[in-house]
């Protein structure tokens, strides 16, 4: 859950949301290293005269720069590949779940077993107890097990809607006349919210 004033991201629940995390610090290093290398460069550049301007003109420079980038996109690309074909596979789900997205509330069916299904619906601001959340207190919750891979299939039954929760990793379209599927696996138990 989340708490005033925070800056980064959700406490990880998820193995998929544990290797957004590191992909995130391993962006924002790379992003770091670029950014004080330039400021560097540029603070150098206006405190310094230039004596060896025939430099910049040097055939190696050139091949340096257009090389270094390129390596630098790589070491972006290939985990961030990784990470994508990690959320889009579905190891032998031990549940699954169909989500259906209405105007103001979301349909649970366990497909699993027969007749049990809920609509979930937010408990209105003038209703809630102390303690509980504006616009994320719901009346019927969705109860998952821990540490087994779930299936979601989302789908809408009249507008676009988003079905995420942040502390997973999760964010699915709900689009009508389209079934949209991902999978959960809870490394720990707890109450996670979602919008």
């Amino acid at each position: 859950m989340a708490y005033p004033m925070q800056l980064g991201f959700q406490d990880a629940t998820s193995p998929i949301m544990e290797e957004l995390l590191h992909f995130h610090d391993h962006t924002l290093m790379i992003v770091f290293l670029i950014s004080s290398l330039v400021l560097y460069i540029i603070s150098l550049m206006l405190t310094t005269k230039l004596t060896h301007t025939s430099t910049m003109n040097a055939q190696e420079v050139e091949t340096i720069w257009t090389i270094l980038p390129a390596i630098i996109l790589i070491l972006i690309a290939l985990p961030s590949l990784r990470i994508l074909y990690m959320m889009d596979e579905i190891n032998n789900p031990s549940l699954t779940v169909k989500t259906m997205g209405h105007q103001w509330y979301w349909s649970y069916e366990y497909t699993d077993y027969e007749d049990l299904s809920f609509d979930s619906y937010m408990i209105p601001t003038s209703e809630l107890k102390p303690g509980e959340l504006r616009l994320l207190e719901v009346d019927n919750r969705v109860v998952l097990p821990m540490e087994m891979t779930i299936r979601m299939l989302i789908s809408s039954e009249d507008v676009l809607h988003s079905w995420a929760v942040p502390s997973l990793g999760l964010k699915t379209d709900a689009i009508p006349g389209r079934l949209n599927q991902t999978t959960l696996m809870s490394t720990r138990p707890g109450l996670y919210y979602g919008q």
